[in-house]
């Protein structure tokens, strides 16, 4: 009897989804409209605040794609052993995977540091309302130095993330194609007779 794995591919799916468009939109919206903001002291406030809501919706998409994956990697064991071409775009998956929540997590400590400039500079630590930016991710003559070297990582990153994660969105289109019948028959047959695939 076969099983589906419907579930599964709703978790991995939508929480990629979740995962590439909300770092697509922080990286083009929210940080890009922070030099909107009049006050320069203002902009990594305004900015701070949208990263701290969307990050706990962020963590359950990412929470929901892993579970999603490994389901679906555990229902597809047979294709990855027998079927030529999946193993190896399964592990491309993993190392996109794996270097899209690096570049996540580091985000998230970059973006603690500048939380942490701003609510410093907002106490009056050092004589100002709040920390001074050009934007999100683009420091001002002003900016404290450790904000300035966070804000400056956090520009590459903001287009790492939806790029990895893209990557990802790609990959899983041409899994997707691997699946079906006539490309599983190709890739048996390729994993255990190589020479029929070039007759």
């Amino acid at each position: 009897m076969s099983q589906t794995n419907t579930l599964a591919r709703t978790l991995h799916d939508v929480g990629l989804a979740a995962w590439f468009g909300g770092s697509l939109f922080g990286a083009v919206g929210l940080n890009g409209a922070s030099d909107e903001v009049t006050d320069p002291t203002d902009r990594a406030r305004v900015a701070n605040a949208g990263w701290g809501r969307w990050t706990p919706v962020n963590a359950a998409a990412i929470a929901a794609h892993l579970l999603g994956g490994a389901k679906i990697t555990t229902g597809n064991k047979g294709r990855l052993a027998g079927q030529r071409g999946v193993g190896t775009a399964s592990a491309i998956k993993a190392g996109l995977t794996a270097a899209a929540l690096g570049a996540t997590a580091y985000s998230r400590v970059l973006g603690q540091k500048v939380m942490e400039a701003e609510a410093k500079e907002a106490q009056g630590a050092f004589g100002q309302d709040g920390l001074p930016v050009a934007d999100a991710t683009t420091p001002t003559a002003q900016t404290s130095d450790e904000a300035a070297q966070a804000q400056k990582q956090l520009k590459i990153l903001q287009w790492a993330i939806p790029a990895l994660t893209g990557g990802l969105l790609v990959l899983n289109a041409r899994m997707g194609e691997q699946q079906r019948p006539t490309e599983v028959a190709k890739g048996i047959v390729g994993r255990y007779v190589p020479d029929a695939l070039h007759k």
